[in-house]
């Protein structure tokens, strides 16, 4: 049976727009639409309206699949796209784990932590720092050894529901640096955090125990030839 999250990826094919173009006019990040049409995450009543406001879908249609998709033809021009302007050329500094004591100094600004190398990569927004992966939570998206380009966070409450972020963990006293999806909580004071891996079940942690968090702008992976 076809369920509202098929829907939206027809709406979306209807309108002949990539994921990325939608989740701008949804107000969401482009990952966050799509676990919305893998059925991964649930489409928010304030995406509905927007829906219906923007492009004229047919509630009942959305809902139920009944009826037709659209009441009228919508209208493309009426939005403005937010954009996430690119640095023709940075110097992003990248950053080991190893021999520091956490994400929370890097993100500090501090001197004593030193980046071990710079990556210069032209046309990209405007990042603070990179890191190497570990662990396959977010494969096959991100493996072990890829290198995730981040902007920091200073608040939790500017984060974008349903992006991808590079977090610090406070897990009974000891740091746990992970890259997940962050998805509002029903439990008030919590976020619910997924991977991209199936094998790893979806954790809620308090917000209280988040110690740094960044927005992940891009991801590079080496490959070796010969």
């Amino acid at each position: 049976m076809e369920t509202i999250n098929a829907r939206l990826r027809l709406i979306r094919k209807q309108l002949g727009m990539t994921q990325e173009q939608l989740a701008q006019r949804l107000g969401i990040g482009k990952a966050a639409l799509s676990m919305i049409e893998t059925g991964k995450a649930s489409l928010s009543t304030r995406n509905k309206n927007i829906l219906v406001q923007d492009f004229n879908i047919n509630i009942e249609w959305l809902d139920t699949g009944k009826g037709r998709m659209f009441l009228a033809e919508p209208d493309l021009t009426a939005y403005t796209h937010r954009t996430d302007n690119t640095v023709p050329l940075q110097s992003v500094p990248l950053y080991s784990m190893e021999g520091t004591a956490g994400l929370a100094p890097i993100f500090s600004s501090s001197d004593e932590v030193k980046p071990i190398n710079f990556i210069h990569i032209p046309n990209l927004p405007k990042c603070d720092g990179a890191i190497y992966i570990v662990g396959d939570s977010m494969y096959p998206l991100l493996k072990s050894g890829d290198i995730v380009l981040y902007k920091q966070i200073n608040d939790i409450r500017d984060i974008f529901w349903g992006d991808m972020y590079l977090l610090s963990l406070d897990l009974d006293g000891e740091e746990y640096i992970t890259v997940k999806y962050v998805q509002k909580s029903e439990h008030e004071g919590y976020v619910k955090l997924v991977s991209q891996n199936q094998h790893h079940a979806d954790k809620e942690v308090s917000i209280e125990r988040i110690r740094a968090i960044a927005l992940i702008k891009a991801s590079i992976r080496m490959h070796t030839i010969g």
